[in-house]
Parts: structure tokens; sequence; C-alpha cells
């Protein structure tokens, strides 16, 4: 069904995993090292990658900054350190998706799916107009590039994912619960998770929450997104 990456370095945890997803009909290959994680991200293509924390040459953090320079495959972190700031500086850092050791062969396969899902939804072609124009902002949705202003927009794989869907729907408030759903594909999930997309976008778009002018959040209610005044 997909080609998966485990990163690990706890042989029992790596078997496990290994067993678990081949089952599931996965192609898997597997490493314990950051650095052996980096050279098969840059010489093998994947569809997902599995990443620990815990690693022994350096801290998976890290790693997954460098692998965020080398490929936008999905990442799943996997970690024992459960702590909202974590979770808050993992997405930041890139990670699509987080598991919380210990954790279920059931709830690896429902993540490991949302996450395939999202990618997969990414790269299909879209109908219609491939160009959103709201005021000096311009998206290529083919091309997944974004321009303010006449200058181009470093954009996350989510925080394109989400301009995109906002701009889509120009003054249209959006709730929480649909964002989840339509950019995450989530029927549940923090709030936070949200609130750090929209944060680092804004800062990318040159505007703040007491300052906006493209993203105005309406408490209790949601997000819209529309052309300054």
């Amino acid at each position: 069904m997909a080609s998966v990456l485990v990163v690990e370095d706890d042989q029992f945890v790596r078997s496990a995993l290994i067993r678990h997803l081949t089952d599931a009909a996965h192609t898997v290959r597997s490493v314990g090292t950051a650095l052996e994680a980096l050279r098969e991200v840059a010489q093998v293509g994947f569809d997902v990658v599995i990443l620990d924390l815990g690693l022994p040459d350096l801290d998976g953090s890290e790693a997954l900054k460098m692998l965020r320079g080398l490929s936008d495959v999905p990442v799943i972190v996997a970690t024992a350190r459960d702590d909202e700031s974590e979770v808050v500086r993992l997405l930041n850092a890139g990670a699509d998706d987080y598991l919380v050791k210990p954790f279920s062969v059931e709830h690896l396969e429902a993540r490991l799916a949302a996450v395939l899902r999202r990618a997969r939804g990414r790269s299909a072609a879209p109908a219609g107009d491939t160009v959103i124009q709201v005021g000096g902002l311009q998206i290529d949705v083919r091309r997944r590039q974004a321009v303010l202003d006449g200058a181009a927009l470093d954009l996350t794989r989510r925080e394109f994912d989400l301009l995109t869907f906002l701009a889509s729907r120009p003054g249209v408030v959006v709730a929480r619960r649909e964002l989840l759903a339509e950019v995450w594909q989530q029927s549940y999930g923090d709030d936070q998770t949200i609130d750090v997309h929209l944060s680092w976008l804004r800062r990318k778009l040159g505007e703040t929450a007491a300052r906006p002018r493209y993203l105005h959040t309406l408490r209790g209610v949601g997000v819209k997104l529309e052309p300054p005044a």
C-alpha cells in the first residue's frame, strides 16, 4: 500500500514496527540512525517516514529539520515526549503527525492512513481554476507556489494547504472543525495545532493576530481570509 521508512534504534521496537507494517501490506525499509535516514531519503523515494526522536547520533528533532531540507516526504514522529510544548515544537519543525509511545498498531495504522490521504490529496491535480487571487496574494495550486505582492512565500506543505483552503473561500468564516477535517483530514484534534500553523502563516504574510491583513480570527467561530481593506 505504501513505502515506509522506519527510523528507530531500539531493535525490539524496530522489529515490531516492521512486522506490523509488513503484515498491513506496506513496503518497509528501516535504519537505526539519523544519518542513515537522511541517506535513505536522499536516495530512495518513500511515501512516509516514521521517525523516532531518541536516536544515538542526532536528536530526532534536528534530524527532522534536516529531512525537511531534503524532501517533503510526510513524517510521523514517534516520541515518548508527550508535553504540549514539545508537540508544538515538532509541528513547527515540519512533522506531519506524531505518536506518543507506547502506541497501538491500530493507532499507528490510523495515523499512517490519514497522512497518506493528505499527501495523495495534495498530489492529485485539482479541477477547475488552478490559480487563486485574493488581493495581492496569488496561489498557483498546481505548482504549489504562493506569491504575496510579487514576492514568493516560503511555505511548508501544511501552511500551503491551509492558505489555499482559506483563500479558495475568500470572506467565508471557516470553523476550526472544518479546517481539521479538510486540511488535516482528522475528525478530532487540538485547536493549538491550528493556532500554531496560523501563527506561522501570519508571520510569513507580514501580519499578526493583533494587526491582521488577510487572516482574521473570530473567537469561538473560526477563521476567514479576505483581502486587506
